[in-house]
């Protein structure tokens, strides 16, 4: 059954992207960015929960040159789909993923003696040479080559012929707070390794170190590529770093009023019985719950109805919650609400469920669960064209 049909009905709750705001977002981010320094889209995690073959396609078409992903899924998905751009695939690979990469032409990010071996081999043998991008541990001890010992690894990748050096990256454990100094040592250690490097006659011809708040914040690293993810869907990292004008949220959470219950005094609402009411109320169901990755707090938060704050009561289910309108009498069933996003002069942004959630905003849109339904909106040509016509802010 093909659930994507124009006639299969849309669950009464779901997730809604902008994609004529996104593609506003990376015109406005590709103004910013000097002309010289090249794009990155990041789309891993099915890009930020935006669906990550449409982000990575306007991307693409907005000025982007690569796209990079976590996961050889994540990858093979773009490539099945047309997408025939270089990606990037960041973090480690098995030695078994190695085949797929050269036989659909990903980039890989080598960071250990073993993978510059194996995916020589493979490469060798396919009679191909392979471009690869190494990431120098500068200090947030996740993935890559600790900076220290990047010399010689990099030199190992130059001596395989089925190998060609492309890249070299770094990322940031701290770019978008006022503090700089660890972003900064973190930037002298790479070019420490950039240093020597050049010292030995090797020169690599995309050097990368800027997620999102580096971009905005540390233009002595923009160098010849940034990779930006969460800024291009209208977030930024931090309350603190710069601003861009213009920049707004891609996603909207969305639900239908799918019931109304009148309480009388005394009667209590949800699961443990949390919410008492102390007078006559009118509380609006919406089929939105824990289960599609709302989180689950008890008499918190709220919903935008009738451009109305509608606040949560008693406690999340798995597929409801509820909120009060009993000061909302024009609420009606089957009337939107919005969970996260604007509605009239009203919103609820993901910083606020964020909040909710104890958690930080790349959780929040990560969260929510692919059984929420995507609805696409602003994606015609016609769209396009006419934002390309409209006048930026300067």
């Amino acid at each position: 059954m093909d659930f994507n049909s124009i006639n299969f009905p849309l669950r009464p709750a779901w997730t809604e992207i902008d994609l004529g705001r996104l593609r506003r977002n990376l015109q406005l981010i590709r103004r910013d960015l000097p002309a010289k320094v090249k794009l990155m889209a990041i789309a891993k995690d099915e890009a930020y929960g935006h669906g990550a073959l449409d982000v990575a396609r306007i991307a693409l078409e907005e000025g982007a040159s690569s796209v990079g992903v976590s996961t050889l899924e994540e990858a093979m998905a773009l490539r099945d789909a047309g997408i025939t751009a270089p990606v990037l695939l960041l973090g480690e690979r098995q030695e078994s993923e190695l085949p797929w990469c050269v036989a659909h032409d990903l980039t890989v990010c080598v960071n250990e003696p073993n993978t510059v071996r194996a995916l020589a081999r493979v490469a060798a043998a396919a009679g191909k040479r392979v471009p690869v991008h190494v990431k120098i541990h500068s200090g947030m001890s996740r993935y890559g080559v600790r900076w220290t010992e990047a010399l010689a690894l990099i030199e190992s990748i130059c001596s395989e012929k089925s190998l060609m050096l492309e890249g070299a990256m770094t990322h940031f454990a701290q770019s978008d707070e006022l503090d700089k100094t660890f972003a900064n040592l973190q930037i002298s250690r790479f070019d420490e390794v950039m240093a020597g490097l050049a010292e030995k006659g090797i020169r690599i011809k995309c050097q990368h170190l800027c997620n999102s708040g580096g971009f905005l914040d540390l233009p002595h690293a923009h160098r010849d590529m940034v990779r930006t993810g969460i800024l291009m869907f209208g977030i930024f990292p931090s309350s603190v770093c710069r601003r861009i004008p213009g920049i707004e949220p891609v996603m909207s959470v969305k639900a239908k009023i799918a019931a109304i219950q009148k309480l009388d005094p005394g009667e209590v609402v949800g699961y443990g019985m949390r919410f008492k009411a102390t007078s006559p109320r009118r509380i609006a169901v919406l089929p939105i719950g824990y289960g599609d990755g709302f989180p689950r707090v008890r008499n918190e938060g709220g919903a935008l109805i009738h451009g109305k704050r509608a606040p949560l009561v008693g406690g999340i289910a798995m597929d409801a919650l509820m909120v009060d309108v009993t000061e909302i009498p024009e609420a009606q069933m089957w009337d939107e609400a919005v969970i996260m996003g604007r509605q009239g002069e009203q919103e609820i942004t993901v910083h606020d469920m964020a909040k909710l959630k104890g958690s930080v905003s790349y959780e929040v849109l990560t969260s929510w669960r692919l059984r929420l339904r995507r609805k696409c909106v602003n994606g015609s040509d016609a769209t396009k064209s006419a934002q390309a016509r409209e006048p930026m802010p300067v």
